[in-house]
């Protein structure tokens, strides 16, 4: 009989075989034959070639004894030609895996789509994640953030070999193929985490610490055997924490101190309704609080006021809110230009009755972003973000200090060790005039970087030099890497490992995240 060229394809080698059976049996002979090395590498969990291929033809010799003994006599002599079959091209198959090298596999992937971890916060938006991910949430959940990357609270999976893996795990098997070795060399892992946050109403108050605070911070509470997972926990893990948020609709935020002059001004424009007897104690509490702010040294002055207004009797503190909810009309009829500070603090106020910081709004920027706009929140900045849906990029931190408007532990102590009590107000970052396809964000922080890119059907490359997470918010995109090409979808999310530049076609908006800045 004429010999027939077998080509087989699995487990990472290629090569070819001549076997004396005509083409259309051999075909179905290797189909059932992959079909068996999938169903092993789902069934066992094996992740090497060769043992795979090993165990795959154990068992199919397994099936065949067991046939074997079930048959009639009659099949006795088709059996045993059968088994021959088997044994003969399973050897076969072996023996061209045992001369394939480990080494001489096929170039490493690139491409990872990721299964991310949802964070059922209760400010967060039941609606716009799932939304976005085409998913259902029929018990009305809030889907707060869905995280992106290796923190250890949530960390993203890939699918190698078939078979899911934690995207550490992954990165750890060779962090300077997946990082690329400046990356590697620096972090020794990713060094980010990267989100998305849908927010329906205003988080806690809330700063972070710098790196030296934070190893501080860690080791303290360390040394006190506070628990890591501990409600009264300050500090979950050893690493600072900055942040960009970049609105995808708009977003609300109240970050960085006001001027003291600010301040004074609105604290006597929010008092200068209190003319009933029984506001007199408030207006003079309001006043007390304007006077903290005359100092030499504006960071003393806000110091000195914050501290100053959580010391306030709890009774000042509910008839602040009482106060908020009363004039909300009036306030707005008389300084019509605070509209909106006006309603937000009688928002906080019905929602965090007797919480001092439902007056924020008086001393803390409140800033709106436009879709594509974002700011950089560097340690040390209060903050609180107020409502819409953002892409989130920090440092790979899960480090609170809070300071009001949650029912979380607040350790005043502590926040005032890693506040920065200078006034700031955040500068809007925005791309320029005509829009490129690819805007990276001007930051100063060394840890990540992110951009803004936007698809109009032409090809746009981005640099592959480090590391990238990519999140498609909306439209479609096709992603290359050298011979890999992945679709995306609204909502998905894929992890590039280091290596040459990518390319993007379509017409799609994306997120980037990474640690080497675009060009």
């Amino acid at each position: 009989m004429a010999k027939t060229d077998l080509h087989i394809e699995t487990l990472g080698a290629s090569f070819s075989i001549a076997a004396d059976e005509d083409a259309a049996y051999l075909k179905k002979l290797l189909d059932d034959y992959l079909a068996a090395v999938e169903k092993t590498k789902k069934t066992i969990g094996l992740k090497d070639p060769l043992k795979i291929a090993i165990l795959t033809g154990f068992l199919l010799v397994d099936e065949l004894h067991k046939l074997k003994n079930a048959e009639q006599k009659t099949r006795a002599k088709e059996s045993r030609e059968a088994q021959e079959l088997a044994l003969n091209l399973i050897a076969r198959i072996d023996e061209a895996l045992d001369q394939c090298p480990m080494d001489e596999q096929p170039p490493a992937r690139r491409l990872f789509k990721l299964k991310n971890t949802v964070k059922h916060y209760g400010w967060g938006s039941p609606a716009r994640i799932p939304s976005l991910l085409g998913e259902k949430n029929p018990e009305g959940l809030p889907w707060a953030e869905l995280w992106m990357g290796v923190h250890g609270e949530g960390p993203s999976e890939v699918f190698r070999q078939g078979a899911p893996l934690p995207l550490s795990a992954l990165i750890k098997k060779n962090p300077e193929q997946y990082l690329g070795k400046e990356t590697a060399e620096k972090f020794g892992g990713l060094p980010f985490l990267f989100k998305l946050l849908a927010a329906e109403k205003p988080l806690s108050i809330q700063a972070h610490p710098n790196k030296k605070q934070a190893g501080e911070g860690w080791e303290k509470e360390n040394a006190l055997g506070i628990p890591a997972d501990a409600p009264e926990r300050n500090y979950r893990d050893k690493n600072p924490k900055n942040e960009i948020i970049a609105a995808i609709d708009p977003f609300t935020a109240l970050c960085g101190f006001r001027e003291p002059e600010e301040i004074i001004e609105l604290l006597e424009k929010f008092g200068a309704l209190g003319t009933a007897p029984g506001d007199a104690p408030l207006k003079e509490q309001l006043a007390a609080l304007g006077e903290t702010l005359w100092n030499d040294s504006p960071a003393e002055g806000l110091q000195a006021f914050l501290r100053c207004l959580f010391e306030l009797s709890p009774e000042i503190h509910h008839a602040l809110g009482d106060y908020a909810l009363e004039n909300r009309e009036a306030l707005t009829e008389k300084y019509g230009e605070l509209r909106l500070e006006w309603d937000l603090i009688a928002s906080l106020a019905a929602s965090y009755p007797g919480d001092p910081a439902i007056i924020a709004p008086l001393y803390l920027n409140l800033v709106h972003l436009e879709s594509g706009e974002a700011i950089y929140l560097d340690t040390g900045v209060p903050h609180a973000y107020v409502r819409g849906f953002g892409a989130e990029l920090m440092t790979n931190s899960d480090n609170v200090l809070r300071g009001g408007l949650t029912n979380k532990h607040i350790d005043l102590k502590e926040l005032f060790s890693v506040l920065n009590f200078s006034p700031f107000k955040p500068v809007i970052l925005k791309s320029p005039l005509p829009d490129p396809a690819c805007f990276t964000y001007p930051l100063t922080c060394g840890e990540f970087s992110l951009s803004l890119v936007c698809g109009r059907g032409e090809e746009t490359r981005l640099s592959g030099e480090g590391p990238l997470i990519l999140v498609l918010v909306s439209g479609e995109a096709e992603i290359s890497a050298g011979e890999e090409n992945l679709h995306l979808t609204p909502g998905e999310s894929v992890f590039v490992a280091a290596g040459d530049d990518i390319s993007l076609r379509g017409n799609y908006t994306i997120y980037a995240a990474g640690t080497a800045p675009q060009p």
